[in-house]
């Protein structure tokens, strides 16, 4: 089995990579019969002479290759006919711009297994970079308080060689005793609490932070039914919310009186109400300053994110009252982070932790039996056709 690295060409290139060096002489070790080929870059966060000197074979093409890995979307030109590929492929919410890659995976009959579409037997997601996009989001939130109030200035995350230099920097923030929200439970809510963690931050419940006054700074963790009823009175039920999210009406206005900086990591169904109004904006209680929109959905759940951001320019300011944007940093405007592609600005570390889910969770079902329907669960096209289950894409593919 050879397995070949792409180099990533989507402009801009991404830095991140499947597997790190050390990772790929791993997989040759412990597959016995794989032979692992990377393709020549010199835009990774890995360089060629590092997997070289793992004793990586590091080569001009990977055509001949069984399996292709990438991480963002390869272009549709430099797609090979009858091969398997991996890479986030952001199409299964048919995605305008990438309806011509789809069709021409379909049209050259390439088996697609995209990353995003890997669950186990409850569709729960078993891989991803969201941990990273928590860390790096927090770290950009906080970087963002400290310019907005002259606080401090750390280093941008992606001016940073790893997580260690950048957990360094983080020593030079000084908080007054603000009140920070985390939306969410899952991956990118996780990391945000870890580097929280890391700086001994104090937690507290809902209540709480509502409630009383502190003399440090504090976050809570907010889930969905914090902050959401239903319309009709009933109680609070996780399932109806999930299938029926129009059904529910948000209160997340109670929080946004005591909230100083919103780090806001939570899945946002476009049924679902929106965390607040561009109304509630104006209020004078409307007291967050700091948004840190890690999501980044745009014109979604934050009513502020009507742009995307950059690594390079990573916030700009809302105007609640014009409801334009400005300077990020003005007194007269909320400051709004919502970079698109946080992991790549920590893209050894995220890669390091991306691979070694990939190599325990994923490896074992396409390399030796996929018994479990892990792969198969994750394909979106073979053979010239979309998998059953993702037959509703039928419109946007054929």
């Amino acid at each position: 089995m050879k397995i070949g690295i792409l180099e990533e060409g989507k402009t801009p290139a991404d830095k991140r990579v499947p597997f790190t060096p050390e990772q790929c002489r791993a997989i040759e070790q412990g597959f016995p019969g794989t032979k692992v080929y990377v393709q020549k870059s010199d835009v990774r966060c890995f360089s060629n002479d590092e997997y070289q000197k793992q004793g990586i074979a590091v080569v001009e093409n990977v055509d001949d290759c069984d399996i292709l890995f990438g991480v963002k979307e390869v272009p549709k030109d430099k797609l090979i006919a009858g091969k398997k590929y991996m890479f986030f492929s952001h199409t299964i919410k048919k995605q305008a711009h990438n309806k011509k890659l789809i069709q021409d995976v379909i049209k050259k009959k390439i088996q697609l297994i995209d990353y995003e579409c890997l669950v186990d037997a409850e569709y729960n997601r078993i891989i991803g970079f969201g941990h990273y996009a928590g860390i790096v989001g927090t770290y950009n939130g906080l970087m963002g308080y400290g310019l907005k109030y002259n606080l401090y200035d750390i280093k941008p995350a992606h001016l940073c060689r790893d997580r260690r230099e950048m957990m360094i920097e983080l020593q030079k923030v000084r908080l007054p005793n603000i009140k920070i929200i985390v939306t969410g439970n899952g991956r990118v809510a996780n990391g945000a609490i870890e580097l929280l963690g890391a700086m001994q931050m104090r937690r507290v419940t809902p209540f709480e932070f509502v409630k009383y006054s502190f003399r440090e700074p504090t976050y809570v963790q907010l889930h969905s039914n914090n902050y959401n009823e239903a319309t009709d009175g009933s109680g609070w039920n996780l399932q109806t919310f999930y299938k029926q999210p129009q059904k529910f009406r948000s209160t997340f206005s109670k929080y946004t009186k005591a909230c100083d900086l919103l780090l806001h990591c939570s899945y946002w169904n476009p049924q679902a109400p929106k965390l607040f109004t561009k109304e509630e904006m104006r209020s004078h209680d409307f007291h967050i300053s700091v948004i840190a929109d890690i999501t980044c959905d745009i014109d979604g759940s934050i009513p502020s994110t009507t742009q995307s951001t950059t690594i390079e320019n990573k916030f700009f300011g809302y105007n609640p009252m014009t409801e334009e944007t400005a300077e990020p940093f003005d007194n007269s405007t909320i400051t709004v982070m919502a970079v698109d592609n946080l992991p790549c600005e920590l893209p050894r570390d995220a890669s390091e932790d991306f691979g070694k889910e990939l190599i325990e969770k994923v490896l074992p079902a396409l390399l030796i039996s996929d018994s479990e329907g892990i792969v198969e669960r994750a394909t979106i096209a073979k053979d010239g056709k979309l998998n059953p289950r993702f037959e509703y894409l039928a419109d946007y593919a054929y």
